[in-house]
């Protein structure tokens, strides 16, 4: 009996993905007060590797009260698709929105609908909003991690850019 408890708990640790660098927001839980001058650092051209191709991520300086940014995946030399989005500063806190689309500009999001993440916190380098987390590593590096949803399994992607 406890040969299988054993085996059973090894397949269980060895099946879940442990997401480490993103939290869930709880729907109890309130947004803490934030501005954008806690995350103007990630302001700036940035570009690296994932999904076997190139990403580029461009984000403006904090202006009337967002700041914007977009997206790139490209692979084999053609677009995959593209996010544009931002965070914004809404009730003294921060929600970071997006939407998707194809290569065609084609959204992938209705009309009306964003992808939105709500701010959890802030601590040191590293702000999390919900299952998405932007780490500072240097004025020149930062990490995103990202919780994604493929085939009803969640999986926490990294994103490492160096600045260009």
């Amino acid at each position: 009996m406890n040969r299988l408890l054993i085996l059973l708990f090894a397949v269980c640790f060895l099946n879940c993905k442990a997401q480490t660098n993103t939290i869930k927001f709880l729907e109890s839980s309130i947004s803490p007060t934030a501005s954008l001058e806690d995350v103007k650092w990630v302001a700036g051209y940035w570009k690296g590797e994932a999904f076997g191709g190139v990403t580029e991520e461009i984000w403006s300086p904090p202006l009337g009260d967002s700041m914007m940014f977009s997206f790139k995946l490209v692979v084999d030399n053609k677009v995959i698709f593209y996010e544009l989005g931002g965070i914004r500063e809404v009730d003294n806190t921060l929600i970071l929105q997006l939407k998707h689309f194809g290569n065609d500009f084609k959204g992938w999001e209705e009309k009306e609908e964003t992808v939105d993440f709500k701010l959890i916190k802030i601590e040191n380098n590293r702000v999390y909003f919900d299952e998405f987390t932007i780490e500072k590593i240097s004025d020149s590096e930062i990490n995103l991690y990202v919780v994604i949803n493929e085939n009803g399994e969640k999986e926490e992607v990294k994103f490492n850019y160096k600045k260009q």
